[in-house]
């Protein structure tokens, strides 16, 4: 079973560099900046014409580049149910409902029967910048919810076949990924891919934050025919489903959210509290690797952490070669372990590829920091970069400087020595991006909505465990449910038997659990 689920933030991604100054002028310009300005959205009446859409459900073909489809259309399920796809159209400007539209790709897999037909279950695997078209049939978890909803997905505004955002070809992003940057040098690249950005997308990239894409959530519930929302949110997906419930809370129905972003942290603290999830989860694949000797590289935590404190060293001075003929180089390294710290089903993976590494070859880590930047092994890349980027730019108001990075190294270097410096050149992500932020942290409070199942996860490297708890805090009392996990990885449905068994209870049943519920 595939479980890819990405990163709310680029702190860690090689996307980090993806992130730059625009320097076109552009409509709605403040003051001669040439910035433009996330619309300010109201609750608009939208025109009938696009909440009596009737989607046009046909046979999926296979996933596009874009969305990171590997040229395979979904098989069918066991029952021999066909995943089906259409197309929704969305105003592109919430705030002008009668002006120009975009089409968002979607896909479903219809109820099998054996209980009563609940309605549609949305789902959203985070991000931002994942397609859902690509993933829902690789998540093989949420079959059991078949017996009562049909199963839902789509490419948010901005990612795959709904309006992706394209920056740079795949011959330049291979060339950025190959370079190892201080933080000038990350600024400048930044500069360059932010002016192809607006180039290639700059009609979207106002509309694509958040808020635009919880209101498509809601004209997607109409299109539907459901009365309510039921959504099941993971990662970034969580943030998204907290907006919706803050922007429309009568209308949430049975709701999950999963691997939860902290609503109240801004990207500083998002970025700093990624790179102690990352270097915790390093720590405890390395106190597990330790006990098992006869696999392990290792022969105790701490000497782990000198030897990979040295592979990056030598990564730095040297980049790795590969049988591919491309290097691995320092950032990359980094960015192959912090994809194989998602699940703890991947540390014996993690263990093949240090190892290798540490003997010369840069292959497997950099396999696997190619699956965490979206290149296929054609050398093609999805959106997933690109619409990171713009969806994250179109949400934070925070631009920092590369010298207000550089006071903050000190920090983010404490607070993990292997992650921290990829952390805070992330927080360049958006200086000087073409469109002004919306805020600093999201507004998801939800006084009147449904109960709310929110689920953390004690090992959780991406979204630390604090953030389920600040989530069902901030939803308010009786909508926030809080379910802790005391686990490994990225996300619990499907992995933690106990969390699996209460979600599907919540959502099959309607059955809420306790809150403060733990689950071993």
């Amino acid at each position: 079973m595939s479980r890819f689920i990405a990163l709310r933030t680029a702190s860690l991604l090689s996307a980090s560099l993806l992130l730059a100054v625009g320097t076109t002028a552009c409509s709605g310009d403040k003051g001669g900046t040439g910035l433009r300005t996330s619309p300010a959205l109201t609750a608009t009446a939208l025109p009938t014409a696009l909440t009596s859409q009737k989607p046009d459900w046909q046979p999926c073909p296979a996933p596009s580049i874009a969305q990171g489809g590997d040229g395979k259309a979904p098989g069918k399920l066991p029952d021999g149910t066909a995943w089906e796809c259409a197309t929704m159209k969305a105003p592109l400007d919430y705030a002008r409902p009668d002006g120009d539209t975009i089409d968002l790709a979607m896909i479903r897999a219809k109820a099998m029967g054996g209980g009563k037909r609940i309605g549609s279950l949305v789902f959203n695997f985070g991000g931002p910048g994942a397609s859902g078209v690509a993933t829902l049939p690789e998540y093989d978890a949420a079959q059991s919810l078949r017996s009562r909803y049909d199963l839902v997905s789509f490419d948010p505004r901005g990612v795959g076949n709904s309006a992706g955002v394209t920056c740079l070809s795949d011959k330049e992003t291979d060339e950025q990924r190959a370079r190892t940057h201080d933080l000038t040098e990350t600024a400048e690249e930044n500069k360059r891919t932010a002016a192809a950005c607006a180039k290639k997308s700059g009609k979207v990239l106002p509309h694509v934050g958040t808020e635009s894409a919880a209101r498509d959530l809601d004209l997607m519930r109409q299109v539907l025919g459901d009365a309510k929302l039921h959504y099941f949110g993971i990662s970034y997906g969580t943030e998204l489903g907290g907006v919706y419930a803050h922007l429309f809370p009568k209308k949430v129905g049975r709701t999950v959210l999963d691997a939860v972003v902290d609503p109240a942290k801004d990207l500083v603290q998002e970025s700093l509290g990624q790179a102690k999830g990352f270097q915790l989860a390093l720590d405890n694949y390395l106190a597990d690797c330790a006990k098992t000797p006869g696999t392990c590289p290792y022969r105790s935590p701490e000497d782990g952490h000198r030897r990979i404190a040295e592979l990056l060293v030598k990564t730095g001075e040297q980049p790795l070669p590969t049988t591919s003929g491309r290097e691995l180089t320092q950032e990359e390294a980094v960015n192959g372990i912090a994809q194989m710290l998602y699940s703890d089903e991947l540390w014996p993976s993690l263990s093949i590829s240090l190892s290798d590494a540490e003997q010369g070859s840069g292959d497997n880590l950099l396999t696997m920091a190619d699956v965490l930047s979206g290149r296929d092994d054609r050398g093609h890349y999805s959106t997933m970069q690109a619409a990171n980027t713009a969806i994250n730019c179109a949400d934070t108001k925070r631009r920092p400087t590369p010298q207000e990075v550089a006071a903050r190294l000190p920090e983010f270097r404490k607070a993990s020595p292997v992650f921290g410096e990829p952390a805070a050149k992330g927080l360049l992500s958006c200086t000087g991006w073409p469109v002004t932020g919306k805020s600093d942290t999201p507004q998801v409070s939800a006084p009147g909505a449904d109960p709310i199942v929110v689920i953390g996860n004690a090992g959780d490297p991406a979204t630390p465990v604090e953030g389920a708890r600040k989530m069902a805090e901030e939803l308010g009392k009786g909508v926030g449910v809080l379910l802790t996990v005391k686990g490994e990885g990225h996300g619990t449905y499907g992995v933690n038997p106990c969390a699996t068994k209460a979600v599907n209870e919540h959502l099959l049943h309607g059955k809420v659990p306790s809150d403060g519920t733990v689950c071993s």
